[in-house]
This record gives C-alpha cells, sequence and structure tokens, in this order.
C-alpha cells in the first residue's frame, strides 16, 4: 500500500514536472521583455540628454555667432566711408579733343556723358548689362545668394577664381564708395553698402546711378560717355550690336577696347549678346542678325595724331585759365589730310629707312594763316612721345636761305641781280657748295634755285648778318638764332613747327602768322567760353618783296634742287640739307597749303645720301598732290606792284599800327583784358614750344 501510494506520487511529481518546467520556460522571457524596456528607455533618455545638449550648445553657438557677426558687422561698419554726399562723388574735369570734321581726337580727365534714366536711354542697354552682370538683378536684395553659390561651384571646377558673384549693386557700392582692394574687410564693407543702396533707392534707381557712372574705357564714365566716344552717338539712339559692345566693355575696358583691340571686343559683344538670348532679352535669330550686321566705330585707327592732341593740350589752359569744368575743344585737324600725312611720311620711312639710314621723320601741314591741320611728329607715337615737329631744335641748313634773300631784296635786290658763285672766306671760315661745283656769274635767282652757298653768304655779309636775323624773327622764327656767319647757311637750330609757320607768309601774301591748333573752346552744355578771331599778326613783308620771293622759290620747284616738289600745279619751296646728311627737309606751299618735311636719326647720326631734294620734296610732292585733288588751280603771289601801289601799301601799314596803338591806350590795361584781346586777335603759340632738344 505504501509502495503503491509511493509510487502514485512520484508519478505524480513526474507527471507534474513538465508543467514546471513549462512554466518555468514561459517566465524567463519575461523578465528579458523587461530588461529590453528598461534599457530602451535608458537609451532613449540618454539620445534626449544628447539632443537636448546639442540643442543647447547650438542655441549657445547660434547666439555667440551672431554676437560675433555682429562684432564684425559693427567692426567693418565703424570706418564705412560718408554715404551722404553720393551726389558729390570728385573726378576730374574732362577735355576733349575734336578734329574740324568732327571726329573725336583724345579725351583727357574724367569724360562724363548726359545723365540719362533707364527708361531714356536704348532699352537694349539696361537689358546687355543686366544680362552679362546681374540676371538676378531684379530678384535680389542686393546680395546674390545663389549667384554666389553658383560662382563657388564654377570656381572650384576651374581651380581658380573663375567667376565673380557680385551683384550691380555691390559693384556699385564698390564704385562710389569703396577701392579695388582684393581684402575681406571690402568684400563685406560692400555687402553692407550694398544692402543700405537697396534699402535706400528702388532697382531702377539703382540701375540708373550705375549705368551713369560705371567705367568704360578711354576716360568715359557713364553709357552715354560711351556711346559719344565709339559710336559718335546719343545712349538714347545706340542699336543693340553697339549696346551689347558697351556692356561687353565693363569686364576689362582696356582689353575689349574696340580701338585697340577689335577682335578682342568682337568676341566680347557676341558673348553679350548670347548671354541676352539666355536670358530671354533676345532671340536667338536677333542675335545672329546683329553680329552679322556690325555698326562702324567713330574713331581713328591711328594714334600718331596724338602728336598734334599733345600740342593742342599744352595751350588749353592758356586760353581759358582757371576753368576748371568740363570742356571739349574744336581744332584745325583735318582726319584726311592727318591719314594722308600719316600714310605717305610713314610708307617712305618703311620702304627707304635701312637703305638710307633714316631712322626718324615728321611733318606738319597748315594753311597758309597757320591752322594745321595734320602733323606727324615721329615715326610710332606709341614707342616715342618726342614731337619733332613741335620740340625737335635741329639745323634747317638751306632752308633758312629765304630769310637771306628776303634781307637782300629788302636791301634793293632784285632776282635778276648778279653774283659770281666763287669760293670765299669770311675771316677764317670757307664754306662751299654743296656738290663742291661753282657756276660762274648768276643772278640772285639761279643761286637761290640752285642752293649756291657761296651767294648766300655773299648776300648776309653785304645786306648785315643783324639784318636776316631780324627778318626771319619778323616772320615767325622764335627760336634763339646766332648772327655768325654761318647763320646764311641754316646753323642756327629751330622747329619744324616754326619754320613752315614762316614760310606761310609768302603763301599768303606778306602776313605773318604763327600756327595754330584751336578753333573754339565749349563747356560741356555747349557754351562758348573762347572763339578764335583775326586771322593774323598783319603784314610783315610787302607785297613786292614776296613777289620777289616767290618768283625765287618757284624756280627752286620747277628747275631748282626741289623739282621732285613738283604736283603739276604752282609751287613753291626750299630744300635744306646739313652737314653730312644729318638733317634733310623740303619746305613748301602752294595757294591752298603749307607743308614741312623732315627726315634724319633721333641720335644725330648721318644718313646715307639723302638730301632736301629726295626724300623730303619727294614725299612733299605726293602729299600735296592728293590733299589738293578736286582744287582748282590757283597761282601764287606774283603781281609787282607800282610805286604808287607801294606808296598806299606803306601808308596804310602806318595807320593801321597808329590806330592800333591809340585803340589800345583807349581800352582797359589790366592783365586778364589784354590777355583776351591778344587771343582774339591773332594766333597762339605756346611759350613753351622748341624748347627739347634731340637725346
Amino acid at each position: 500500500m505504501k509502495a503503491d501510494s509511493k509510487s502514485r506520487v512520484t508519478s505524480a511529481s513526474r507527471k507534474a514536472s513538465p508543467e514546471k518546467k513549462g512554466t518555468a520556460k514561459k517566465a524567463a522571457p519575461k523578465k528579458r521583455r523587461t530588461s529590453s524596456r528598461k534599457t530602451a528607455r535608458r537609451k532613449a533618455v540618454r539620445k534626449n540628454g544628447v539632443v537636448k545638449k546639442l540643442f543647447l550648445w547650438a542655441s549657445v553657438l547660434s547666439i555667440w555667432g551672431l554676437v560675433l557677426l555682429g562684432g564684425v558687422v559693427g567692426w567693418y561698419a565703424w570706418d564705412l566711408p560718408d554715404v551722404g554726399n553720393l551726389d558729390q562723388i570728385s573726378r576730374r574735369p574732362s577735355v576733349t579733343l575734336m578734329s574740324n570734321d568732327g571726329i573725336r581726337l583724345a579725351s583727357y580727365g574724367d569724360v562724363y556723358g548726359e545723365v540719362l534714366e533707364v527708361n531714356e536711354m536704348s532699352p537694349y542697354l539696361p537689358q546687355a548689362i543686366i544680362a552679362i552682370e546681374d540676371r538676378r538683378f531684379y530678384d535680389h536684395f542686393g546680395i546674390d545668394v545663389l549667384g554666389i553659390a553658383r560662382a563657388m561651384l564654377v570656381n572650384l571646377k576651374a581651380g581658380r577664381m573663375a567667376h565673380g558673384g557680385s551683384t550691380i549693386t555691390q559693384q556699385l557700392a564698390k564704385n562710389l564708395f569703396l577701392s579695388s582692394e582684393r581684402s575681406l574687410k571690402r568684400k563685406i564693407q560692400e555687402a553692407l553698402l550694398a544692402i543700405w543702396l537697396e534699402q535706400k533707392f528702388s532697382k531702377d534707381q539703382i540701375l540708373t546711378i550705375y549705368m551713369n557712372r560705371v567705367y568704360f574705357g578711354a576716360g568715359t564714365y557713364g553709357v552715354d560717355a560711351a556711346a559719344r566716344i565709339y559710336f559718335g552717338l546719343s545712349a538714347r539712339k545706340l542699336g543693340l550690336y553697339e549696346s551689347a559692345l558697351i556692356a561687353g566693355l565693363l569686364k576689362a575696358p582696356s582689353r575689349y577696347n574696340p580701338n585697340s583691340s577689335a577682335a578682342k571686343a568682337e568676341t566680347r559683344t557676341n558673348i553679350v549678346l548670347d548671354a541676352m538670348v539666355a536670358a530671354r532679352f533676345l532671340s536667338a535669330e536677333e542675335a545672329a542678325k546683329a553680329k552679322k550686321n556690325r555698326p562702324s566705330l567713330k574713331r581713328n585707327k591711328n594714334g600718331q595724331d596724338r602728336f598734334f592732341a599733345d600740342w593742342v593740350l599744352r595751350q588749353v589752359d592758356d586760353y581759358i585759365g582757371g576753368y576748371r569744368g568740363d570742356i571739349v575743344v574744336h581744332t584745325t585737324l583735318n582726319t584726311r589730310h592727318q591719314r594722308q600725312a600719316e600714310k605717305t611720311l610713314l610708307k617712305a620711312l618703311k620702304d627707304n629707312g635701312s637703305k638710307y639710314k633714316v631712322g626718324q621723320g615728321a611733318a606738319v601741314v597748315m594753311s597758309n594763316y597757320g591752322a594745321v591741320t595734320a602733323m606727324v611728329g615721329g615715326k610710332d607715337y606709341r614707342t616715342s612721345q618726342f614731337n619733332r615737329v613741335t620740340q625737335a631744335l635741329r639745323q634747317p641748313g638751306s632752308a633758312f636761305k629765304p630769310f637771306v634773300f628776303l634781307a637782300g631784296v629788302e636791301s634793293g635786290m632784285r632776282p635778276n641781280s648778279r653774283f659770281t658763285d666763287k669760293p670765299i672766306k669770311v675771316g677764317k671760315w670757307k664754306p662751299g657748295n654743296y656738290n663742291g661745283k661753282y657756276y660762274g656769274d648768276v643772278t640772285l635767282r639761279d643761286a637761290f634755285a640752285r642752293s649756291m652757298n657761296s651767294v648766300a653768304v655773299q648776300v648776309t655779309e653785304k645786306v648785315g648778318r643783324r639784318k636776316v636775323v631780324e627778318a626771319a624773327q619778323r616772320l615767325g622764327i622764335q627760336s634763339e638764332l646766332d648772327a655768325s656767319p654761318s647763320i646764311a647757311l641754316g646753323a642756327s637750330e629751330v622747329t619744324l613747327l616754326e619754320l613752315t609757320g614762316a614760310y606761310a607768309v609768302f603763301a599768303n601774301g606778306g602776313n605773318a602768322v604763327q600756327p595754330y591748333g584751336i578753333m573754339e573752346i565749349q563747356d560741356r552744355k555747349g557754351n562758348k567760353l573762347y572763339v578764335r578771331k583775326g586771322s593774323g599778326l598783319g603784314r610783315v613783308v610787302k607785297k613786292r618783296d614776296v613777289a620777289m620771293i616767290n618768283d625765287m622759290m618757284s624756280a627752286t620747284v620747277s628747275w631748282g634742287t626741289g623739282k621732285a616738289a613738283q604736283t603739276g600745279r604752282p609751287a613753291a619751296g626750299k630744300t635744306g640739307t646739313t652737314q653730312d646728311s644729318r638733317d634733310a627737309l623740303f619746305v613748301g606751299y602752294t595757294p591752298y597749303t603749307v607743308a614741312g618735311i623732315w627726315f634724319g636719326n633721333d641720335n644725330n647720326s648721318p644718313m646715307k645720301g639723302v638730301t632736301g631734294g629726295s626724300l623730303p620734296a619727294k614725299v612733299w610732292g605726293n602729299l600735296v598732290r592728293e590733299l589738293e585733288q578736286g582744287k582748282p588751280v590757283a597761282e601764287l603771289p606774283q603781281q609787282s606792284p607800282t610805286v604808287i601801289e607801294d606808296v598806299v601799301e606803306e601808308a596804310s601799314g602806318f595807320l593801321e599800327s597808329l590806330f592800333g596803338r591809340l585803340g589800345t591806350s583807349s581800352e582797359k590795361t589790366s592783365n586778364d583784358t589784354k590777355k583776351e584781346r591778344d587771343k582774339n586777335d591773332m594766333d597762339y603759340l605756346p611759350s613753351n614750344q622748341g624748347t627739347g632738344k634731340f637725346k
């Protein structure tokens, strides 16, 4: 019984055991789930703590960042330039020189055009500038964040600063108030000023200020000045291609200047037109048409007229001294004459320079009353600005002889007066003829036409050297003259300009002139500050004596040493050659034109057989022949007045002198009044002219 009982208990226990085991096994997962939940809660708590800490630190850093940013802004804003005088930005007054046929020769100082509102300009102008400079101009607040990001990507890809992110407003801020210094300070101040401008002005006002102030090269500021300089038009009248070209200058005005870099300017203009298509201002067809039909520029292609421009500029202040506004100077230069003078002279140098050891040349053309219409001061203005017309003092050689023979005829000699061409001696000096030949018994006309030195010396010694010097000075030679025996052969140095101006006396019938280049000076609004009046300094040579000199100088061109200067029309002149062919000149005139040509070397080295009757005379003839095409044939003053006419002429001169003195005594005698009267009544020759020497 007990055994059975025990067995049942054991059996029951065994049966119950699986239940216990099952129960135990089911309880274990409950413990693990509880542990996982606790772990998750702990992780969540830790994560929330990190987030809170991150948020806290981010807040702290943000606050400090804002403080730091405020400090930086405050630091750089502390010395921002004064923006209260936006309309009073200082600039240099401009001087614009214009030819007598309306071409701009040069500009000095800062040239501004008419101030125009955006809606007053050609519509293509603002479109072109926005398209190439700041396509999102009307969408940003002064700083284009997207534009900066895009520029950074482009620069990273290029590995260099290939693209900028500055807006038009930023560029305006820099141009108006800041320098071009590349620094963090400047960029921060530029951004601050750009934001200020955007708050102060409307977008159209900002664009207007920008387009009227920005630099376009060649000394020009603003679209109107650029339009007038490059195209001779107001900014109101610019076409599509013209507008695109001007907009393209903004990137690098010197590099894309159409006058000096036409190919680069064209390439840049095409880029602007493509940008206008991308900005949907144009269709592709319109852009293609504009590229195909390019307008011509109103410009000078050669820089040689800068010799003339520099000469004129030095005189301006004497006419309007004290005036500090913008001025336009209308000059006497004729661009057709200038181009022809350049072409003829430079071709001669190119063709003959190496062969005859000729390094330099110069040419000046003027009217018979001294209005200079062309001036070439040397072979290349870009390599040497030294003006061999106005600054170089050189010996004229036999080209000085007209003053010698004028002194002779004024002392009673005549073209038919007889002299013996033979070896002579003055003290220890023994002058000889250039070719070593002597012609014996000759007339004064023969001696002049064949440039006989011995006869010129005889005339000088007979009439007196002082009379020769006086005759030269009376006709306009201002350089110092040495009254030594060699004065007869042109040993004293003069400038080509004053020598040519003195010859004009014979062309106009006996009236002295002083070469001039200014006709009129106007202010920016067109008001006249100076207008040239009068036609010269009055009579200095009698008509009879002029006729005799013209008779002898015409013979020089007809059959004498100047035959190479013949043009097929009446002409007169004189050759000049110095020792060892260091200088060779021909100065001559017609009823319309007076011109002087010089060849030589800056270092005064000899040329190879060049005489005044060879290269200079040939260039003179070719030049004058071209200049006078189409003009009617006219005669030089050749008439010989009667004795009664001589008396009338002398009496007229006396009365003119007398009334001139009386008039002067009755007028104001202040320096300003006298200066103005002198400017109106006579031509002007700068006081510093002819002071330079070759080095």
